[in-house]
């Protein structure tokens, strides 16, 4: 087994070799990409568009991207996956001569393990849920055989499996990832968002709901590493071969730990949960017209950039980690309630003074 995978390591070190000695000119292209396919900009930019323009499309959202992290992470633990920037120093599978020079960048010293791929799995969740949603609200009154309607699915699927690739590319490039590793990221991912194409409840779901799922998540996690820790295995082993291999300290950043994802991740469901419950949604829920939500769109967004500019303080982990769950909660539940509000409130109080 240990051949199998030195033999997968080695092709993906000579594939993410390859990429930098020809594509180099694509760098700019392929920071971008990773920059772009992080799950932060589902929650700060692609939610509060979706939630204000067709609010099941931004709750499935969520949903698809948070459980899809966080069996991204439960994965990442069993799997025990190794990274290309590090592996590449430390294997027997080469002698001291012809190991490749990888060159690493600022978003290649991912701190936890690397299989699957969490920015190719997550990318795939969202793109393919976005892709069927479009296509269930455009096609519903128009016969699926229709000319019209092929080429709006052939259109949009080209465009999943363009950014998917662009991703998988991407994650070799910056030797984050192994090519194994970014496809069962894709696959994982279309599996997982597939599955929540055939959930109803979470529509419906109530507060408490939330609470026990948020609950339950959480522990689950919390009590796997616990377990392991018991029996001498270390799920946190990985962190040490980042600060150890990266070429720059400054690239080893808190938020790319296993913890802070999944702390980030709970606080999101939670902070989606109270937001829907919150009686200012209900009294936003009156005003739906088009230029409300148009306003709500451009609001969040606004908003939202700005308060994604506050970060918590690194110095002490434990703080670092309840303030991330506190700013990920912060998220939905302004988008859902708190902006809503205060944008129809502001626009109804505009008009009674024109009348």
């Amino acid at each position: 087994m240990d051949g199998v995978m030195d033999t997968l390591h080695g092709f993906g070190v000579s594939s993410t070799h390859y990429l930098q000695n020809h594509y180099k000119d694509a760098q700019g292209w392929f920071l971008f990409v990773s920059f772009a396919a992080d799950l932060r900009n589902t929650f700060f930019i692609f939610f509060p568009i979706w939630f204000h323009l067709k609010e099941s499309v931004g709750i499935k959202l969520i949903w698809v991207a948070v459980i899809g992290d966080w069996l991204n992470l439960v994965f990442k633990w069993i799997l025990f996956g190794e990274r290309p920037y590090w592996w590449v120093q430390e294997a027997s599978y080469y002698t001291n001569s012809s190991a490749p020079h990888i060159e690493q960048y600022p978003m290649t010293c991912e701190t936890g393990p690397g299989s699957p791929s969490g920015h190719a799995m997550g990318a795939a969740c969202v793109y393919y849920t976005l892709v069927t949603s479009i296509l269930t609200i455009m096609l519903s009154k128009q016969k699926k055989s229709s000319s019209k309607s092929l080429y709006l699915r052939a259109s949009l699927w080209t465009m999943f499996w363009t950014v998917q690739v662009c991703v998988c590319l991407s994650r070799v490039f910056i030797a984050a990832h192994f090519p194994h590793q970014v496809i069962a990221g894709v696959i994982s991912g279309m599996i997982v968002a597939e599955a929540f194409n055939r959930q109803q409840w979470i529509y419906s779901a109530s507060l408490k709901n939330y609470f026990n799922m948020t609950l339950f998540l959480l522990s689950f996690a919390l009590g796997f590493y616990v377990l392991l820790k018991v029996l001498g295995v270390d799920l946190l082993w990985t962190l040490e071969k980042a600060q150890k291999w990266c070429v720059n300290p400054a690239w080893v950043h808190m938020d790319s730990t296993p913890f802070a994802s999944l702390l980030r991740n709970m606080g999101t469901l939670f902070g989606l949960g109270l937001g829907l419950h919150s009686p200012l949604y209900t009294e936003s829920k009156k005003s739906t017209s088009a230029g409300i939500r148009t306003a709500c769109i451009a609001a969040s967004l606004f908003l939202l950039h700005l308060f994604d500019s506050i970060k918590p303080p690194t110095h002490t982990a434990a703080l670092f980690y309840l303030l991330s769950f506190c700013k990920s909660a912060t998220v939905p539940l302004a988008t859902v309630s708190i902006i809503p509000y205060c944008v129809s409130g502001a626009l109804a109080s505009q008009s009674k003074k024109h009348l």
